[in-house]
């Protein structure tokens, strides 16, 4: 019974973590450009530029501290610090005026907070958890930037721009304080401390490995560029109002939620390879189907594609890394930073698209090519795998 208890205790204290760490910067990204201009007077060729640095910061430490945190397999105590740097920048962020403070207080200290969902999720894979929980818990991180940004825009549309500072030092502190908790229970759990592993060079050798990583950063660049131009597509080329937009991307990101908690089931009983090809067909519909809408109500109703697509891509594509990479901060490194370099594509695939006559409805229609690329690649090199056992 008392195990029972604490097993519960366990999944609970996990719940609070995997939420406020994705919390805290489903409300601090909303706000960061405009925290910025009101607070520093930056001008938008600054926020620019902070903003660039900024995330070069989070991709240098997002490689390096669970890089580190593989070498002595222990991924706890860096979240403590990580989860203190927080708290330190959002100090920092509210006793100065100076721009150049702030820069290198995002640069320094905004980089490390945002590696807490990587160290958690690599402390899952060390423990021994399966892929279902795994998704499990990135379902919770979703749902958590389902509600930071409206979260962020009410506390500050009500209680004005300096609010938001507050509230990112209580998330923050909550932070601290499971981190706290969860290395206090590390000693309860168990852990694969005596399991060997490759070298980090070795693990980076490899084209297979390499084809995974780039697989899935041109897919997240899909889905970045494709929401990135979302209410530009609503507004001009379906000429509707853009609620609309709001509408769609608010549906897509809470039918994300049931569709990681689906797909986590689904893990159990079906090859991981027959659910990402599902997954990958359903984003080439969903892209093709869209660049032929001419309604916005045909892009709402499309929408359970987009949330299946996503899922597939954020839920078992971190599982499939935690597979093809066997050090967990590594593995969980590389995938969150699939993220940032498909955002850096993303910017370019629509750059190069903006001279075409329907610019934006020319960017769904990439997405769809090079998600069908990737489709038709991962088959084609499967097919070769089972020729060559043969």
């Amino acid at each position: 019974m008392k195990t029972e208890t604490v097993q519960r205790q366990g999944k609970a204290l996990w719940l609070v973590a995997a939420w406020f760490w994705a919390l805290q910067f489903a409300v601090l990204n909303p706000l960061l450009a405009v925290l910025l201009v009101t607070l520093y007077d930056a001008t938008p060729a600054e926020v620019g530029w902070v903003l660039g640095l900024y995330n070069v910061g989070g991709f240098a430490a997002s490689l390096l501290i669970p890089t580190l945190a593989d070498r002595s397999r222990n991924y706890l105590r860096p979240l403590v610090f990580c989860a203190l740097g927080g708290v330190a920048l959002v100090a920092v962020l509210a006793v100065t005026t100076s721009l150049p403070v702030v820069v290198l207080a995002l640069v320094i200290l905004g980089g490390p907070p945002g590696v807490g969902s990587t160290l958690l999720f690599a402390q899952l894979r060390h423990e021994g958890a399966p892929p279902a929980q795994v998704i499990r818990t990135r379902a919770i991180v979703s749902f958590a930037w389902v509600i930071g940004p409206p979260l962020a825009t009410l506390v500050t549309g009500t209680a004005g721009s300096p609010a938001a500072l507050p509230l990112l030092a209580g998330i923050g502190l909550v932070n601290v304080v499971t981190a706290l908790l969860l290395l206090r229970r590390r000693g309860t759990i168990r852990t694969d401390d005596a399991t060997p592993r490759p070298r980090l060079l070795v693990q980076l050798r490899g084209w297979n490995r390499w084809g995974v990583v780039g697989a899935f950063t041109l897919l997240q660049a899909t889905n970045i560029a494709t929401v990135t131009i979302a209410t530009l597509f609503v507004t001009r080329d379906l000429q509707a109002p853009i609620i609309w937009a709001g509408i769609t991307l608010g549906a897509a990101a809470l039918l994300e939620i049931p569709a990681l908690l689906l797909i986590g089931r689904l893990q159990e009983h079906r090859s991981v390879r027959l659910l990402l090809a599902g997954g990958w067909v359903c984003g080439v519909a969903y892209y093709g189907f869209v660049a032929l809408a001419h309604e916005p109500w045909q892009l709402l109703v499309l929408q359970p594609l987009n949330a299946w697509f996503f899922a597939t891509v954020a839920g078992l594509g971190l599982t499939v890394f935690q597979d093809v990479f066997p050090s967990p901060g590594l593995a969980s490194g590389l995938f969150t930073n699939t993220r940032r370099a498909g955002a850096v594509l993303a910017g370019l695939l629509i750059a190069a698209l903006g001279s075409f006559p329907a610019p934006y409805r020319a960017v769904y229609i990439a997405a769809a090519i090079i998600a069908l690329t990737v489709l038709a690649t991962a088959a084609a090199v499967t097919t070769r795998a089972r020729d060559a056992a043969r």
